[in-house]
C-alpha cells in the first residue's frame, strides 16, 4: 500500500505491506510536524472500525475524528503528543456508530527523510466493555428477576435507614415468600417456577415507589426495603396491597395458577437499629406468619427473639442430652380387642432434662426436626427398645411387639435397613416382635423410593404400621400398594366417635376397608370406656390410650406383663353379656316394688328416679332393657324412652305408667322409642312375661350382632392370610427372578472358562456344555441332552458316571477329569465335569 507522497516519506512495501494490512488492530499514522495533524495512513482493521474508507481518512485532519465540538477528547490527546507531551490512553469512539475503542497514542521518533508522526494504535474494547458491564450488573441483581440482589439490598437499605435518621422519619423491611411454591416445581417444573418468579417480581415491582427496593435473595423470597414511611398503618396498607396482587391468577405454561404469600415486617427504628438484625427480625415475622397457614402478614414483636432465643438454647441442650443419656424410652401399652391383653407398646422418647423436669414430647420433637437430630434420635430409640426387650426376655416375661416411631427423614435415610438389621441380630430379638410406625405423609413424599424401603424392611421380617391414618391423604390405594400389616387411627378421630356422626362413620369406613385388605386396625386415643365399646362394636382389633394404660417406664411395663394387665371382659370383643334391665321412676316405692317382683328372674337391675338420671346410667352401663315411667319431672318418659332410643338404639324399650296422655305415647310408639306400653297397677305375671319377650328379643340380636362379627373376624383373618400369602409369592418371585439373573450370569461365565466344563443332571443326562466342551467333542456330534455314558464315552473309560478324579486319553493326548458332585452349598443337583489338560513330569 502507498502513502500519499505529500504527507509521507515513502510507501510500505513487501513484508512490512502484508503485516501492515493483516494487524487485527487499527493503525493511524498522523503527521505530527503539520499544521491540522494531517492523516498519512491507515491500515484496513481502522477502516472497518471507523466505518470509513482509506480514501476518505487520508489526508484528512485527525483533529475531525471523535467526537464534535470543543472538547474532543481524542484532539485534545493528540495536540498534546504532537507538542511534546507524554503519550496517552483513552477509551472513546472515532465517529458516530463506531465502535467503543482503546486509543493509544505515541511518538514515533523523525528520521532524516521522513517527517515526525503520530502513532495511534486503536483496539476494539466494545464486547469486553459489555461483559464487564453485565459482570457488573449481576455483582448487584438477581439473574433470573433483575431485581436487586442481597448486596444492592444491603447499601440500599443503609441509604433508607440513613435518610431516615437524618429526617426523622422511618424504614420498614419485609420478608415475603410465596405460599405452595415448591408445590408448583415439584408438579410442573423449574421453568413454570421461574416464569411464576418473574410474574411475582413485575406484579410486586409495580406495587412500590421510585424510593422503595425490591430485591430477591434466592428461592421464593423477596425482600422489600420501604423507604420514608411514617407508620405502621402504611407499612400494613402496602402489604395487602401486595398480597391482594399476588392472589390475582397467574398464567403460566399455558395454565391458570394461583399463588399466596405470606409476609415478615420490621421497622427501623422502632425493632433495630442496624440493617442485619432488622432482615433477621423480619425473617422471623415471616416464619410466625407462614406457621399461621399462608396468606398472612406479621409485624415482629420483642416476644418472637424470647422464643427464638429459648428455641436456639433448647436445640443446643437436646444436642446434650443426646450425648449425656438424658433421654429415656416410654411404652403406652396397646391391648387386644379379642382377648383384652397387651399385644403391643408403643415406644415414646421422653427428655429428663436436669433442671427443667420431664419435657413432653411435644416440645422437643419440633425442635429436633429443626435441628436435623430426628435421624440419630430415632436410632437411639432403636437401640434402646432392643435393649429393654433383650431385659423383658431375661426376666422370663411373655414376649411382646415393640412398635418405635420412624420420622421421614430417617425413613429416607438410605442406611435404615441394615441399621434395623444389625440391631435385631446384636439382640436377639426376633424380627416379629418388632414393628415400624411410619406416617402416610412420609411414604408419598417418594413412592418408588419408599416401595424400595419397605420391600427390604419386610423382608427383614419386621410388622409395618401406617401411623395417623385419617389426617392425611388416607388414601386406600396407599393401603393396597404398601405391605402394611397395621394401620393406627390417629387420636383425632377417636376422640369424637362417640359424640360425632361423621367422626364415626370415618372410623367404621377406615375399619372395614383395611380388614378388606387383611390389614388389622388400631385406635389411638382411647380415653373413656365408650369409646373402647364403639370400637369394639365396630371391629378394631386393637385400641390404645389412657383407658387402658398411661405410657409407663421399662420396670412398669415389666410389672404389667407379670400381673397379664388386660382390658375388662365386657369389653372384648365377642361376649355374652349378664342380662341387665334398667328401672327409671320417680316413685321410690313403685321402684322397689318392681324389684322384688324381678329379682327372681335372674336380671342385673338399675334404677333411677329420673330421665336425666336414667340417661346417666345407659352411659356408664350396658343395658338391654328399659322399663320407664310416663309421668316424672323434668323429662317426661317419653322423651327419655326417645333419647334412649337415639343414643342406645340396641336397647329394648317399655313404657309403665298409670297416666294415660295419649298423643306423646303414641308419637313415641310411632317412632319407635317404645316396645311396650303397660298401664299401672301391672298384672305381675303379664309384666313378666313381656320383660322375658324383650330379653329374648335382645338376645336374638345380640346373638346375630355376635355371630355377624365372629364372620367379619374370620373373613378379616382370611383376607389377612391371603395377604400373607401373596407377600409369599411375591417374595418367591423375586427370588426366582434373581435366581435365574444368577443362573444366567454364571451359564455366561462358565463359557468364557478356558477349561471344558459339562454340567450333567442326576440321571445322568448332558443339561450344559461351554465353548472349550463343545470344540473339544465336536466330532461326537450333539452332546446337550443326551445320555452322557452314550454321547462322551472318552469320559467313561470304565462304563461308569465320572466321580472325583482321573484321567482319560482323547484324541492321544492326557486329560484330567474332575467330577463336582452339586448340592453341599444349593439346592443344586447333579454333577460338574471339569476337563483340564495333564500337567507334564520330569
Amino acid at each position: 500500500m502507498e502513502v500519499d507522497t505529500a504527507h509521507s516519506s515513502r510507501p510500505l512495501a513487501g513484508a512490512a505491506a502484508a503485516a501492515w494490512a493483516a494487524c487485527a488492530n487499527g493503525v493511524l499514522l498522523v503527521d505530527a510536524d503539520a499544521a491540522g495533524l494531517p492523516i498519512l495512513a491507515v491500515n484496513p482493521a481502522f477502516c472497518r472500525l471507523h466505518r470509513s474508507t482509506e480514501t476518505g481518512l487520508v489526508g484528512a485532519s485527525a483533529l475531525l475524528l471523535g467526537d464534535s465540538g470543543p472538547d474532543n477528547p481524542l484532539a485534545a490527546a493528540l495536540r498534546s503528543a504532537a507538542a511534546g507531551g507524554a503519550t496517552e490512553s483513552l477509551l472513546l469512539r472515532a465517529g458516530p456508530g463506531a465502535p467503543l475503542c482503546r486509543w493509544t497514542i505515541s511518538v514515533a521518533p523523525a528520521g532524516p527523510d521522513a517527517p515526525r508522526q503520530l502513532v495511534c494504535v486503536v483496539d476494539d474494547v466494545t464486547e469486553l466493555h459489555e461483559q464487564q458491564a453485565l459482570l457488573a450488573h449481576l455483582s448487584t441483581h438477581d439473574a433470573l428477576t433483575g431485581l436487586a440482589n442481597r448486596a444492592l439490598f444491603n447499601e440500599r437499605l443503609q441509604a433508607a435507614m440513613a435518610q431516615a435518621q437524618a429526617t426523622g422519619g422511618g424504614v420498614a423491611v419485609l420478608c415475603l415468600a410465596l405460599d405452595g411454591f415448591n408445590l408448583v416445581s415439584e408438579s410442573l417444573g423449574y421453568v413454570a417456577a421461574d416464569q411464576l418468579l418473574i410474574s411475582v417480581a413485575m406484579r410486586v415491582q409495580a406495587c412500590m415507589r421510585a424510593q422503595d427496593t425490591l430485591s430477591r435473595h434466592g428461592g421464593n423470597e423477596f425482600v422489600l426495603v420501604l423507604a420514608d414511611v411514617a407508620d405502621s398503618a402504611q407499612v400494613h396498607a402496602v402489604c395487602e396491597h401486595i398480597v391482594r396482587v399476588i392472589g390475582a391468577p397467574f398464567p403460566v405454561i399455558g395454565q391458570s395458577l394461583h399463588a399466596g404469600c405470606s409476609i415478615g415486617i420490621a421497622r427501623y427504628p422502632q425493632d433495630a437499629g442496624d440493617g442485619v438484625t432488622l432482615l433477621r427480625y423480619a425473617d422471623m415475622a415471616l416464619s410466625h406468619a407462614r406457621g399461621l397457614g399462608g396468606n398472612q402478614l406479621r409485624f415482629f414483636a420483642a416476644e418472637m427473639n424470647q422464643r427464638t432465643a429459648e428455641r436456639a438454647q433448647m436445640e443446643a441442650a437436646l444436642r446434650i442430652a443426646l450425648i449425656e443419656g438424658q433421654l429415656q424410652l416410654q411404652y403406652q401399652p396397646v391391648a387386644d380387642l379379642q382377648a383384652g391383653a397387651i399385644c403391643a407398646l408403643e415406644a415414646l422418647v421422653r427428655w429428663q432434662h436436669p433442671v427443667m423436669g420431664l419435657i413432653p414430647a411435644g416440645r422437643f420433637i419440633p425442635l429436633a426436626e429443626a435441628a436435623g437430630l430426628t435421624i440419630a434420635l430415632g436410632y437411639w430409640s432403636l437401640q434402646r427398645a432392643m435393649e429393654d426387650m433383650a431385659a423383658w426376655r431375661s426376666a422370663g416375661l411373655p414376649p411382646v411387639r415393640v412398635a418405635i416411631n420412624i420420622s421421614p427423614k430417617q425413613f429416607r435415610d438410605a442406611a435404615l435397613p441394615q441399621a434395623v438389621a444389625d440391631a435385631l441380630a446384636s439382640s436377639g430379638i426376633a424380627p416379629a416382635q418388632l414393628s415400624l410406625e411410619i406416617t402416610e405423609a412420609a411414604l408419598m413424599q417418594d413412592p418408588l423410593a419408599s416401595d424400595a424401603t419397605l420391600a427390604q424392611l419386610k423382608a427383614l421380617g419386621v410388622g409395618l404400621t401406617l401411623d395417623d391414618f385419617g389426617t392425611g391423604y388416607s388414601s386406600l390405594n396407599h393401603l393396597k400398594r404398601f405391605p402394611l400389616d397395621l394401620v393406627k387411627i390417629d387420636c383425632g378421630l377417636t376422640g369424637n366417635i362417640v359424640t360425632g356422626a361423621d367422626d364415626a362413620a370415618l372410623v367404621k369406613t377406615i375399619i372395614s376397608m383395611a380388614h378388606h385388605l387383611g390389614i388389622e386396625v388400631a385406635a389411638e386415643g382411647v380415653e373413656t370406656e365408650a369409646q373402647c365399646d364403639f370400637l369394639r362394636r365396630n371391629m378394631c382389633d386393637q385400641v390404645q390410650g389412657w383407658f387402658f394404660s398411661k405410657p409407663c417406664d421399662r420396670d412398669q411395663v415389666a410389672g404389667m406383663l407379670a400381673a397379664r394387665h388386660a382390658l375388662p371382659p365386657h369389653l372384648l370383643r365377642i361376649q355374652k353379656q349378664p342380662r341387665t334391665l334398667l328401672l327409671v321412676d320417680d316413685e321410690q316405692n313403685i321402684v322397689s316394688a318392681l324389684k322384688r317382683l324381678l329379682r327372681r328372674d335372674g336380671y342385673q337391675i338399675l334404677s333411677a328416679n329420673s330421665g336425666q338420671e336414667g340417661l346417666d346410667v345407659l352411659a356408664a352401663n350396658e343395658v338391654d332393657v328399659i322399663v320407664s315411667d310416663q309421668r316424672m319431672p323434668g323429662m317426661i318418659g317419653a322423651d327419655f324412652l326417645r333419647a334412649a332410643k337415639n343414643l342406645y338404639p340396641d336397647t329394648i324399650r317399655i313404657m309403665l305408667s298409670g297416666y294415660t296422655e295419649l298423643q306423646s305415647v303414641t308419637d313415641a310408639v310411632n317412632e319407635g322409642a317404645i316396645f311396650k306400653f303397660l298401664t299401672k297397677p301391672w298384672d305381675d305375671d303379664q309384666l313378666r312375661t313381656h320383660i322375658t319377650e324383650a330379653f329374648r328379643l335382645k338376645e336374638i340380636a345380640n346373638d346375630n350382632e355376635r355371630l355377624n362379627l365372629e364372620l367379619r373376624t374370620a373373613n378379616h383373618e382370611l383376607a389377612a392370610a391371603n395377604r400373607r400369602m401373596e407377600d409369599v409369592l411375591r417374595q418367591k418371585q423375586q427370588q426366582i427372578t434373581r435366581d435365574e439373573i444368577s443362573l444366567n450370569v454364571a451359564r455366561e461365565l462358565l463359557q468364557f472358562v478356558p477349561l471344558a466344563v459339562i454340567g450333567l443332571d442326576d440321571e445322568g443326562m448332558v443339561a450344559f456344555v461351554n465353548d472349550a466342551a463343545e470344540r473339544m467333542f465336536r466330532q461326537n456330534g450333539a452332546i446337550l441332552g443326551n445320555e452322557a455314558q452314550i454321547v462322551l464315552p472318552e469320559l467313561f473309560p470304565d462304563g461308569l458316571a465320572p466321580s472325583g478324579s482321573h484321567q482319560v486319553d482323547i484324541d492321544g493326548r492326557c486329560f484330567q477329569v474332575v467330577a463336582h458332585p452339586m448340592g453341599a452349598n444349593s439346592q443344586s443337583r447333579g454333577s460338574l465335569i471339569i476337563i483340564s489338560v495333564c500337567e507334564e513330569t520330569a
